[in-house]
């Protein structure tokens, strides 16, 4: 059986993928700071206290994980808050490029003996993140640190591709959840899509950044 891991699995889309990739073959690892009962209900293996933005963290999930092949890794935890010109926050900013940014990249490194040929590592992104489709401003931290983890979804992907290993870059759509006050398309059509766009895209199209609706995105 494939193996599937997915942080920030309690709750919107990580849960709801959790609840598909199962549909699809997978068995599936929940990677999450603090588990719930819909989660629970799924019947993926749960790894709680799993916080992104944490080094120990991390290489205590990489520790569960150990000599377990993963063939799908969906980095998707994230955060969002609101800054403006007229009131930024740097420390929240931060904290945003910890989790949205850095986040990913500290699991894909931490899991990367747990990567093969054929495996696929998606980045859970924004296109609010894309200098070209920037229109409205704002939401500094957010579009700051969207815009980096897409910089370093295009590395991993330059650098895993002799390995035969493959990154893709995906925006979600706007998804009806906490982080965006259930504003949006329900978080199961959003993950059917995301899982979807994962099974038509190949090693020929790493580092690429796609709606999950199959448009291609700017950057």
């Amino acid at each position: 059986m494939k193996r599937a891991v997915v942080t920030g699995a309690n709750r919107g889309i990580g849960l709801e993928l959790c609840r598909q990739l199962p549909v699809q073959g997978y068995e599936v690892v929940a990677a999450c700071r603090k588990t719930s009962k819909d989660l629970e209900q799924s019947g993926a293996r749960i790894i709680a206290g799993i916080d992104v933005a944490d080094d120990a963290s991390i290489a205590g999930l990489a520790r569960a994980l150990k000599e377990k092949t993963i063939d799908l890794l969906i980095n998707n935890a994230g955060i969002l808050t609101s800054e403006m010109l007229s009131n930024l926050d740097f420390e929240r900013m931060r904290r945003q490029f910890e989790v949205n940014a850095l986040g990913p990249l500290r699991v894909t490194q931490a899991l990367l003996p747990n990567l093969k040929e054929g495996s696929k590592v998606a980045i859970i992104t924004s296109r609010v993140g894309s200098l070209a489709d920037n229109r409205s401003g704002g939401y500094y931290g957010y579009r700051m640190s969207k815009a980096a983890v897409n910089m370093a979804g295009v590395n991993l992907a330059l650098d895993l591709r002799p390995k035969g290993i493959a990154v893709f870059l995906l925006h979600p759509g706007l998804v009806a959840t906490k982080l965006t006050g259930g504003v949006g398309i329900a978080a199961a059509e959003s993950a059917a899509n995301l899982l979807a766009r994962l099974a038509t895209l190949t090693i020929e199209q790493t580092g690429t950044f796609w709606h999950a609706n199959g448009d291609s995105l700017p950057w």
